[in-house]
């Protein structure tokens, strides 16, 4: 899959190191600037940290919601529709780069904008607003439930440190999620260029990747003790409703590549622009063959009894061995993984709120007042939300997952299928209106499995 060829071969490669900013809501920091004497020059991100900050928008919470999938589907079709769903993320890429170049757009939603006008740029401002508010409020949410523990469920399970140092002010919930915000959340969001991020988000991939290894070496053991059963290959269909049961899967393909808010930051901050196709396919090579590892040792080490997140089978005596110690591994690097992704999907949100807030100021990286009293009050925001709203999780079940398929699937399609420039060929057309009535189709099951699980548990409650 190439981009259309749009400039002429003496532009094709083009430097970022004088580039200027010409639209005011730009959501990029200048390389040089004449006013901006605070800042050392800026020749331009390299192609790895890219690739480590694409990555790390990718995998997030939702890698642990993969091996479910497989229980779901069967270890071939699961497999295969991780595959299919990193090519069609790294087309719907593909969309919003080619027309980003034939519009001379320098982010997602002036890219909208030029094709929808006004509102079609605050359309993508409010949905990456609402994603991303609600994926960092669950991000905190995770934390504070893997490292102190949580009696959501009615039943307390104890955290990392509760099962170390035992129940004390310090191991506490509150504190605990106060203390990583003050720590780690604020000063990795203080940063005002994403690439100042690339040695964290380096360091979050390989925390993701510890857990593969983990999750490997107990499979391989477990194989050689004659632990691990024939894993389930093709899904169970019996019925229509067993047949209805295999799309509830889907929202959790649709949404796993979700990273496209990102692109135009990252792309703005790359030395050399033609690079950022070769950074997107870098991005979704690494993070679909973590996908697929995750997904397949996951579910080859638990079979049918594979949680929705699997994090919680971790929770339980892995009958090996050192199994206490490889369960605490395994939570303690995901929620590292977890804190270091925070500030990579924290960028845009702060970029497209003062871009929908502020449109007509300077840029936001020139103005630190209002640079720090946004980056205080979201984050302040994300912890009450955390801290104070137990239910927010299904609240952004539908949100969330709406957003997110928009931002993914349903926005870039619509661009194409506008086709400003003339640029498009049949085949794109035949390929966005699939997009776009597979992400209309992930929102209604989506929306359907989480209000009938609500009314369900209610139901549930009252009896």
């Amino acid at each position: 899959m190439t981009i259309a060829n749009l400039a002429p071969k003496s532009e094709k490669k083009r430097s970022r190191k004088n580039k200027a900013i010409v639209d005011e809501n730009a959501p990029l920091l200048p390389k040089t600037h004449e006013s901006d004497v605070g800042f050392d020059d800026f020749n331009g991100a390299s192609f790895s940290g890219a690739v480590f900050n694409l990555s790390t928008t990718i995998i997030g919470a939702g890698i642990m919601a993969l091996p479910a999938t497989l229980r779901e589907l069967g270890m071939v079709p699961g497999l295969i529709a991780i595959i299919f769903m990193a090519l069609l993320t790294e087309k719907s890429i593909e969309f919003l780069i080619r027309f980003t170049r034939a519009g001379k757009s320098s982010s997602y939603g002036s890219l909208m904008g030029d094709s929808f006008g006004k509102y079609g740029k605050a359309l993508v401002q409010l949905c990456v607003i609402v994603n991303n508010i609600g994926v960092l409020i669950v991000y905190m949410i995770i934390i504070g439930d893997v490292l102190s523990g949580t009696s959501a469920s009615g039943e307390h399970h104890s955290g990392i440190f509760e099962g170390w140092f035992g129940v004390h002010w310090w191991t506490g919930r509150t504190f605990i999620v106060l203390f990583t915000t003050l720590a780690i959340f604020a000063p990795l969001s203080s940063f005002k260029r994403i690439d100042s991020l690339r040695f964290t988000s380096a360091l979050s991939v390989a925390l993701a990747v510890v857990f593969l290894v983990i999750a490997v070496g107990i499979s391989i053991i477990k194989i050689i003790s004659g632990g691990i059963g024939m894993p389930k290959l093709f899904p169970d269909v019996t019925d229509v409703a067993s047949v209805l049961k295999l799309f509830t899967v889907v929202p959790v393909f649709v949404t796993a590549y979700i990273c496209h808010y990102n692109v135009h930051t990252i792309d703005n901050e790359l030395e050399d622009s033609s690079q950022i196709q070769g950074v997107v396919r870098t991005s979704l090579g690494l993070c679909s063959s973590v996908y697929i590892m995750i997904s397949f040792f996951g579910f080859l080490l638990f079979g049918d009894g594979t949680l929705d997140d699997v994090l919680a089978n971790f929770d339980t005596d892995l009958g090996i061995p050192f199994g206490s110690v490889l369960n605490d591994a395994v939570r303690l690097s995901y929620a590292a993984h977890l804190m270091l992704v925070f500030p990579v999907v924290f960028y845009p949100l702060r970029l497209n709120i003062d871009g929908l807030i502020f449109s007509k100021s300077k840029p936001l990286v020139l103005d630190n007042f209002r640079f720090g009293s946004l980056t205080v009050a979201l984050i302040g925001v994300i912890f009450l939300g955390a801290n104070f709203i137990p239910s927010i999780w299904d609240a952004f079940q539908f949100t969330g997952a709406t957003a997110a398929v928009c931002l993914g699937f349903i926005f870039p399609a619509a661009i194409v299928l506008r086709d400003r420039y003339n640029i498009t060929t049949k085949g794109d057309k035949i390929l966005s209106v699939f997009m776009i009535v597979l992400a209309i189709f992930a929102n209604a099951v989506a929306i359907y499995s989480d209000a009938y699980a609500l009314l369900k548990q209610n139901k549930t409650s009252r009896e």
